[in-house]
C-alpha cells in the first residue's frame, strides 16, 4: 500500500521556559492510503496536536510530517491553504458549523473556497448530505434545528464534499449514542474508503475500535504501540 502520511521524530512544545509543555516527544508514524487509522490514549497525550499537525493547522517544532511526500511546513501560506483545501478534510469535535447557514451551505464551504460556483457547490453538497443519510428537508435546515447526530453528519459531509485524499477526525462519536455512533462510523468508512482515501480518527470511544484497520496507542506525547485489531489491545 502507498504511504499517505509519514511522521518522523515529530516534536511539539507549547509555551517556553518553566511553563513550557512538550505535547509531542518524537512521534514516528506511517499511515497507508486506503486505511482507517485510529489514535487512542488518555486526554492530554498529544492526539489532537498530532492530527492538527497532519492537517496543517499547526507546525511542529522539529521533525517531518509528509503527506504523500509533500511537506506542508515548508510551503508558503498560500501554498498551504491551497494544498489543504484540495487534499484534506477535517471533522472537528465541536462540529464548527456556521449557525446562519443551512446544512447544505455549510457543506458547500470547501467547494466554494476551492473556486466552485455557488449553485454547483450546493448541488454537490446536497448529494453528499444524502450519502450520509440526511434528507432534503434536513439539508435545508439551520444547525440549531438539527440533532447532535445530524450536525455530526453535516460535519462529515463537509469533510468529504471536495473529495480529499486525507480525512482527519477529532472524536467524531463523542457526543453520540452507541447506535448513532456506529451509523456514523459505517458512513465514514464506506464513503471515505470507497474512494481509496485515508482516515485518521482520534477517539476515546471503545465502541468504535472495531472499525479501525490499525490502532495507535499514544501516551505522554509518544506512540507506544500500533496494533492491527481491537483484540490486540488486550
Amino acid at each position: 500500500m502507498k504511504t499517505a502520511i509519514l511522521c518522523k521524530n515529530v516534536i511539539k512544545t507549547y509555551g517556553s521556559g518553566s511553563t513550557s509543555v512538550m505535547a509531542l516527544r518524537g512521534v514516528d508514524m506511517e499511515v497507508r492510503q486506503g486505511e482507517l487509522f485510529m489514535l487512542i490514549g488518555p486526554s492530554g497525550c498529544g492526539k489532537t496536536t498530532l492530527i492538527s499537525i497532519i492537517a496543517g493547522i499547526l507546525n511542529q517544532d522539529e521533525g517531518q510530517c509528509l503527506l504523500f511526500g509533500s511537506d506542508i511546513k515548508i510551503m508558503t501560506e498560500n501554498e498551504r491553504i491551497d494544498y489543504r483545501g484540495k487534499n484534506i478534510g477535517f471533522v472537528f469535535q465541536a462540529y464548527n458549523l456556521l449557525p446562519t447557514l443551512t446544512a447544505a451551505e455549510n457543506t458547500a464551504i470547501p467547494l466554494i473556497i476551492n473556486g466552485t460556483k455557488r449553485l454547483e457547490a450546493v448541488k454537490k453538497s446536497l448529494e453528499t448530505l444524502k450519502q450520509v443519510g440526511l434528507t432534503d428537508r434536513e439539508a435545508n435546515s439551520l444547525p440549531a434545528n438539527l440533532s447532535g447526530g445530524q450536525q455530526q453528519r453535516v460535519a462529515i459531509a463537509r469533510a468529504l464534499v471536495h473529495d480529499p485524499k486525507i480525512i482527519v477526525c477529532d472524536e467524531p462519536t463523542s457526543a453520540l449514542d452507541g447506535e448513532t455512533g456506529h451509523k456514523v462510523m459505517e458512513i465514514m468508512r464506506n464513503i471515505a474508503l470507497s474512494g481509496n482515501r485515508t482516515l485518521v480518527i482520534v477517539t476515546h470511544d471503545n465502541r468504535v475500535f472495531s472499525f479501525a484497520d490499525r490502532i495507535a496507542v499514544m501516551d505522554d506525547g509518544k506512540i507506544k504501540k500500533i496494533v492491527n485489531s481491537e483484540k490486540d489491545l488486550e
